[in-house]
């Protein structure tokens, strides 16, 4: 099973010049608890904004350009494709896709759920979660929280499943 995972604003954006716009522990912590023990497939772009491999999970990063300082790494598996990096996850009960925008818009059309953050803020960016049609999809979990000290924008977690699957 192959899965999206994003914290996305009202206006859909995921980050502005590689950076997300917002600070959101409890999206941290609900990224973390989804990801755990799975592989995750990310651009270089999105590992090289993370700044480090993430622990508890098979990280595999889909590059023409491997980063130099990461590649003998045993934790990143650096792979040349998307197809390739759903091979290398292997039989995995669920793969977390974690970005960046193409990532997304790519592997959209093969996920069989989306775990999505909304946080209730609007923000100029240049990197956009990609539009889904929502007839094609069915929300299995959704919780919606106020702004607090430690999250400052209201916020949903929602998990969306496909309809067809």
């Amino acid at each position: 099973m192959i899965s999206l995972i994003a914290a996305l604003t009202i206006n859909r954006v995921i980050g502005i010049q590689n950076v997300i716009p917002w600070k959101l522990p409890a999206d941290l912590v609900w990224f973390k608890r989804n990801t755990m023990n799975k592989p995750i497939i990310m651009g270089r772009i999105t590992f090289e904004s993370i700044g480090r491999v993430l622990p508890g999970r098979i990280n595999i990063v889909v590059s023409h350009h491997k980063n130099k300082s990461y590649s003998d790494s045993s934790s990143v598996i650096w792979v040349n494709s998307l197809d390739e990096a759903v091979k290398v996850a292997g039989k995995s009960k669920e793969i977390m896709v974690i970005g960046g925008g193409l990532i997304y818009k790519q592997m959209l059309v093969y996920a069989h759920r989306l775990y999505l953050t909304h946080v209730a803020i609007e923000v100029k960016g240049n990197i956009k979660f990609p539009h889904y049609k929502l007839n094609e999809w069915k929300t299995i979990f959704r919780q919606s929280y106020n702004a607090n000290v430690q999250n400052p924008y209201d916020y949903c977690f929602e998990i969306l499943k496909r309809n067809n699957f």
